[in-house]
């Protein structure tokens, strides 16, 4: 008799409901509270069950077989042997204690890099982490790929945590409908990106909000090179890619000349103005920074740039800057730039003005919520203090002992002999994959937990096979975000995939400290436990939450935490009396001129904001060999790269589609649709022309996604951007990632 049931879950790109047929998953549809339900979860049933899935426990055959050198050079070429879970397990225990025995736990590279599931207590990052701890600890990693760089510059400029600032300390887009007369959107705000969140979020709103901004005559201007990144009714400045700073510093050379600057705020709640003034008016380099100068850089005409600071300063102004612009080289500098641009307006801490960052990168920005007190995985204490920024992998692997700067300090890169990866896919989302393909044969050995055959699994020694969030039980609640789900477990997993918490309760067991890292508890116990305390912690919101047992019998529930009447506009109380609410800067005020940056000596990051030309450029030499400027922005179809072997399987899917404007591609003989090569003299790859006026001529833009599939000729053939992007951190400051400053060509290919 076949048995057929329909459930609710949820992920990163919000719930849905999941069809199971005899054990197999065959269907998934819209959750019906969600007004603008993502489309990525259609390719799922495919995803789940597809023959890219580990199956069973693998080891590199070279690394199995060949000695103490182990065929290093061979991962990502080699063919793996299936072994039963106990001799896998055994074999990975063993090389653990080997390398802390021989080289001590700073040895250990500890990667994950998110988003592997939205279940609280499944978070690989915690998983990976609290075991290392338990055996004595790791080298970690600060930052994101998203938004590091923001991460070290932010709380210089404004003394709060990025992260914290985004979530907590920004307009709502009530609070934006209800008062902001002009938002100039540095990156656009993108519905595309914003179908994603942290954990996940349920009511897919940010569309409904732009529309709603244009349907009451608010003033849009999207400052992008790609008029997609935002609402069609935006007005499009299409931009050269890289020179927003150059841009803002042009309107604040205007607004400054023109006396439109509020000077009293400036006085009153920020250091360091006359600095930066100084630069400005080129005082200190014989360079105005005026609309002229702007305009030969940014490609953005004087009058547009005059009328845009005319417009700013006219009525009620939310400047917003995307993650896009940190993820460049000198990516600090917009950032900054266009937070001393909203502070020469003086609307800093007052509603629906001043400055706002993320909107649209991830859905949870700007969604109105009481915040609930997290469901979370205890990690432990790491008794290794070694942390590099996260984008420097490749360079801590190629240079292991290499001192580097890092946000005021100088540190050396540890000497990694095991790097042990567990959610994430650094052959995805890390730059020059070449280059990384290179550092990834320095390591003795690399452990991977992995659902798929990915590329990052492919160049592991030990691959143990791990299920999907589909195959286990677990709970989901997300920042900003008012449902709460029980993530029922769907199907039995495929083959011999195991969650992580076993796994790694199994090697603590060999290791001799199973009972430190499962405190005695199984996957049921520990949810049980985590769930009593999140119940205990949110007592005092006032908001009746469902026990676990009626949560599972339920599935999901929406707790009325939406809209909270006691919204704070951001600032508000720093703007009224910075004395008796300082910032957490040195100065207590916005640092426009830092003396802490300055006093780092970076000159590639001064203590003020400042223009500096990247090292790829169209005017250089390397302009002229590679003339086009690529960008790579998130997918549409799927986040990151997940469930990317089922969607490669559509026909006319790969290699993936690079939109270039009609003009680029006529001066290359090139028509819709044709097969083409991208190149510079990092790497090449495959790509399917998608010729459209859309992007701003000599720009081409390429989505991430694509696994990492290099041919013999060492051409990447679905069409990685990856294999072209610039490995180099965006500063001594941030040391970010700079995969938006890119100059590649592009030929018709035969292939």
């Amino acid at each position: 008799m076949s048995q057929r049931y329909t459930k609710t879950t949820t992920s990163h790109w919000g719930a849905f409901n999941v069809t199971v047929e005899n054990g197999k998953i065959v269907n998934v549809s819209p959750f019906t509270h969600d007004p603008n339900p993502s489309s990525i979860s259609e390719i799922l049933p495919q995803a789940v069950h597809h023959r890219t899935r580990v199956t069973k426990p693998s080891v590199r055959k070279g690394w199995l077989e060949g000695g103490r050198s182990r065929n290093r050079r061979h991962r990502g070429r080699d063919t793996f042997i299936e072994l039963s879970w106990g001799e896998a397990l055994d074999l990975a225990a063993a090389e653990l204690d080997r390398v802390r025995q021989e080289y001590g736990n700073n040895a250990i590279y500890g990667g994950s890099y998110g988003w592997a599931s939205a279940g609280r207590f499944h978070h690989a990052l915690s998983q990976v982490h609290r075991f290392l701890n338990c055996i004595g600890g790791y080298v970690g990693s600060f930052g994101t790929y998203s938004a590091g760089t923001a991460q070290a510059i932010i709380p210089h400029i404004l003394g709060k945590e990025f992260f914290e600032l985004t979530f907590s300390s920004q307009n709502s887009w009530s609070m934006i409908a209800q008062n902001t007369q002009t938002l100039v959107m540095f990156g656009g705000i993108n519905q595309k990106n914003s179908q994603v969140s942290i954990g996940g979020m349920t009511r897919h709103t940010t569309g409904d909000w732009l529309r709603k901004f244009s349907s009451q005559g608010m003033g849009l201007v999207n400052i992008s090179p790609q008029r997609s990144d935002t609402t069609p009714d935006a007005s499009w400045l299409p931009v050269v890619p890289g020179t927003d700073t150059a841009l803002m510093l042009g309107i604040a050379h205007y607004l400054e000349t023109h006396n439109k600057v509020d000077r009293a705020f400036l006085s009153r709640c920020t250091v360091g103005y006359d600095r930066f003034c100084a630069y400005l008016l080129g005082q200190t380099d014989n360079q105005p920074k005026n609309p002229e100068w702007a305009e030969k850089i940014c490609g953005i005409k004087v009058t547009e740039i005059c009328d845009l600071a005319d417009k700013m300063v006219a009525g009620r102004t939310l400047i917003t800057v995307a993650w896009s612009l940190q993820r460049g080289e000198y990516g600090e500098q917009p950032f900054w730039m266009a937070t001393t641009l909203a502070a020469m307006l003086g609307q800093i801490g007052l509603a629906g003005g001043g400055i706002g960052y993320g909107y649209g990168a991830i859905g949870g920005v700007g969604v109105s919520v009481s915040n609930l007190e997290g469901l979370t995985f205890p990690q432990g204490i790491n008794a290794v203090k070694e942390v590099i920024p996260v984008a420097r992998i490749a360079d801590m692997l190629l240079h292991s002992g290499e001192p580097y700067h890092f946000n005021g300090e100088e540190k050396s890169y540890p000497d990694i002999h095991l790097v042990y990866w567990c959610g994430g896919n650094p052959f995805h989302h890390h730059q020059d994959l070449n280059r990384l393909r290179d550092a990834w044969c320095n390591p003795d050995t690399v452990i991977v937990h992995e659902p798929w055959w990915t590329a990052t699994a492919k160049h592991a020694d030990i691959v143990f096979p791990a299920t999907t969030p589909y195959e286990r039980e677990d709970v989901g609640s997300a920042q900003g975000d008012a449902f709460l789900f029980h993530m029922p477990q769907l199907i039995d997993p495929i083959g011999q995939a195991r969650n992580d918490f076993d796994i790694f309760s199994d090697l603590a067991t060999r290791l001799g400290v199973g009972l430190e890292f499962t405190q005695e508890r199984n996957v049921s116990e520990w949810l049980d436990h985590l769930y009593s305390e999140f119940l205990e912690n949110n007592k005092g919101l006032g908001v009746e939450i469902p026990k676990l047992a009626e949560l599972r019998r339920r599935n999901w529930v929406e707790l009325p935490i939406w809209d909270p009447p006691s919204q704070t506009v951001p600032f508000s109380e720093f703007r009224e009396d910075p004395t008796t609410a300082p910032l957490g800067t040195p100065s207590g005020k916005i640092e426009i001129f830092s003396s802490t940056i300055e006093g780092f000596g970076y000159n590639d990051c001064p203590g003020h904001p400042v223009w500096r030309e990247p090292t790829e450029w169209p005017n250089t030499v390397l302009g002229v060999k590679y003339p086009l400027h690529l960008l790579s922005p998130q997918p549409a179809d799927k986040l990151h790269s997940q469930m990317e072997s089922a969607i490669a399987d559509i026909p006319n899917q790969r290699p993936s589609p690079v939109t270039i404007h009609p003009l680029d591609a006529e001066a290359r003989s090139l028509k819709e649709g044709d097969i083409v090569r991208i190149f510079n003299s990092r790497g090449a790859c495959l790509a399917r022309t998608n010729i459209s006026s859309e992007v701003r001529k000599g720009v081409v833009s390429l989505c991430t996604g694509a696994w990492f599939d290099p041919g013999e000729d060492g051409v990447e053939r679905q069409g990685n951007p990856n294999i072209l992007t610039r490995d180099k951190g965006t500063s001594n400051l941030g040391q970010g990632s700079t995969a938006h400053t890119t100059m590649v060509q592009i030929a018709f290919s035969a292939n």
